[in-house]
């Protein structure tokens, strides 16, 4: 067994794997939880931007809806690595020289908080059609029935609404998670030290690009598996009352 582990490079792949010195295991760890902070708030951000995003398409004058149609359509039809660069340095930029003009000095904006805004950004413009199909997939009968007892619209929305559109959101939504996790990727080329950026940094000091980059792989998919186990149990749980798909069918 010894002499298998050694003929295949087991050994030295573990040994850089380690998380004690000379290895760099903790600087993937170290990496993977930058990309997980910047995942949960993107993710987060962009469900804030979406369900307003959403109210304001169905709900919102012409004026408002048209500025969320340019919004929306804008940040799907270009590649968010474009996207990435001209927010993070144009944003960077236009902060700048907003405290330049108030008579500030230049800001260092911090890379958690600008990786945030930015796939926050992204998020929301996708947040916003997935929400906007779930609220319209509520049947209609349910809101009549709110607005004939009196509730008012932000009663109506966190009672009625949103726990109704949870089980016709809940799959969208996991899939745009999974993609935050991974365009956090994305962030190397500005310079954050999330995962790829770890791995890429480690491979190139160790030459060893396959057992780093395979590595990173296992990582991003823990985190996918242990995500879809997540959304399974959120997806559950707003089903519940609801009757199943094998039910529906007899």
């Amino acid at each position: 067994m010894d002499a298998l582990v050694e003929f295949f490079g087991l050994a030295d792949s573990l040994k850089l794997l380690s998380l004690s010195p000379p290895g760099w295991g903790s600087n993937l760890l170290r990496g993977l939880l930058h990309s997980l902070q910047i995942a949960f708030g993107a993710f987060g951000l962009g469900l804030i931007i979406g369900l307003f995003g959403a109210c304001g398409k169905l709900y919102g004058g012409p004026v408002l809806r048209d500025l969320l149609a340019i919004y929306t359509t804008v940040i799907r039809a270009v590649p968010e690595l474009v996207l990435i660069l001209i927010l993070y340095y144009a944003g960077s930029d236009l902060i700048n020289k907003a405290a330049e003009a108030m008579g500030y000095d230049r800001v260092e904006i911090n890379g958690v908080i600008a990786g945030i805004w930015v796939l926050g950004l992204v998020q929301g413009a996708y947040a916003t059609e997935v929400l906007r199909g779930a609220i319209q997939a509520v049947p209609p009968g349910q809101i009549e029935a709110a607005r004939a007892f009196g509730m008012p619209p932000l009663l109506l929305m966190r009672r009625v609404t949103v726990p109704a559109m949870m089980s016709f959101a809940t799959p969208g939504l996991a899939n745009l998670w999974l993609i935050a996790t991974k365009d956090t990727a994305l962030l190397a080329i500005v310079g954050f030290n999330e995962l790829t950026l770890e791995t890429r940094q480690a491979a190139s000091s160790t030459r060893a690009y396959f057992t780093f980059f395979l590595a990173a792989g296992a990582l991003y998919l823990m985190v996918t598996l242990g995500s879809g186990v997540v959304f399974g149990w959120i997806e559950k749980w707003s089903r519940r009352g609801q009757p199943s798909l094998r039910e529906g069918r007899r």
